[in-house]
């Protein structure tokens, strides 16, 4: 059994205000992996990683049943907590999500637009579920149980297979249209490289933890952005250009968003936040050099790690504005 508790100082209202005693799991499909978490009080009760499927487009059903059938189990579930049944489940995507409506507009990484997803899950799943995007429900995942535990102004973006953006104003998650957070398919060089969504130069194309991966390869290299950063700390001339270009990159797309909002913490999540201060102390730079009030911003990286969007899929209903 995993305990991710904020201080009870730091316990958001939100987090004090969900039922008691509530069995709720958390469903976060990515592009590669899908991770599941139960949770009940502020605790997580248990936690694994599946594959995603490649096919998952239209067997996202049968997945969302059998992963809900698994992480019940006494496998992963304590026996004691099996009884009492499951509240709610959330289920999170990548992409475009219209979560008003319950639909999963667009996702380059897993392959589908316009999925109707309770239609998906008709017949497959008992249970209440809440349709999200996990960018969104990172935050929320990382306000009720991580880093950003009693910060209510925040910017959080994970720097993974795709790099897309969440914003929280006085505690809550902005919601907005279903284009809200895709800073990663704003362009910032319009000659550069291809992006997923087909356009050229997105910032996810040229500062993300998969473009600077690529951007090392091509310069004959082999490796990731993990063997990047590695490189930098060893003092790799080429991988500290390629780092540099990245990191100049997302600072400037993170500076005006930071001023126009009054962000108070920058959060960095994904493949990348675990360079740690390889990539957070630049960055901090970087972002002190654009703001015209640097010290008012701390910069830190996700507190949950790959966990955050299945633990605030988990508590959907707890945090959008």
């Amino acid at each position: 059994m995993t305990t991710l508790q904020p201080t009870p100082s730091a316990t958001p209202a939100s987090a004090v205000d969900a039922p008691a005693g509530l069995l709720r799991v958390g469903v976060d499909i990515g592009g590669t992996r899908t991770k599941v978490v139960a949770v009940r009080d502020g605790v997580v009760l248990a936690r694994f990683l599946r594959p995603t499927p490649r096919d998952v487009a239209v067997t996202v059903g049968p997945l969302v049943a059998d992963v809900l059938a698994s992480v019940l189990s006494t496998e992963h579930l304590p026996a004691t907590d099996t009884a009492s049944g499951v509240d709610r489940v959330g289920v999170v995507v990548p992409g475009i999500v219209d979560e008003e409506h319950q639909r999963a507009v667009w996702s380059a990484n897993l392959g589908w637009r316009d999925l109707d997803v309770a239609a998906a899950l008709a017949g497959h799943v008992a249970v209440p579920v809440l349709l999200g995007h996990d960018v969104r429900a990172g935050l929320l995942g990382e306000h009720l149980l991580g880093a950003a535990a009693g910060v209510d102004d925040v910017l959080f973006v994970p720097l993974g297979t795709g790099l897309a953006a969440a914003l929280m104003t006085a505690g809550r998650v902005v919601r907005g249209s279903e284009w809200t957070g895709e800073l990663g398919h704003v362009r910032v060089v319009p000659d550069g490289p291809e992006c997923g969504c087909g356009r050229f130069g997105c910032l996810e194309a040229v500062a993300g933890a998969t473009a600077v991966g690529r951007r090392w390869r091509e310069a004959g290299r082999e490796g990731d952005a993990r063997t990047v950063s590695a490189a930098v700390e060893a003092g790799d001339p080429l991988a500290a250009s390629i780092w540099t270009a990245a990191v100049e990159a997302l600072a400037d797309a993170f500076a005006p968003v930071v001023a126009t909002a009054g962000t108070r913490l920058v959060l960095v999540g994904g493949g990348m936040a675990q360079a740690g201060a390889t990539l957070l102390d630049p960055l901090r730079a970087a972002l002190a050099e654009r703001l015209p009030m640097p010290d008012g911003v701390a910069v830190a990286a996700s507190g949950l790690g790959e966990w955050s969007g299945a633990v605030g899929a988990a508590h959907l209903d707890l945090g959008t504005g």
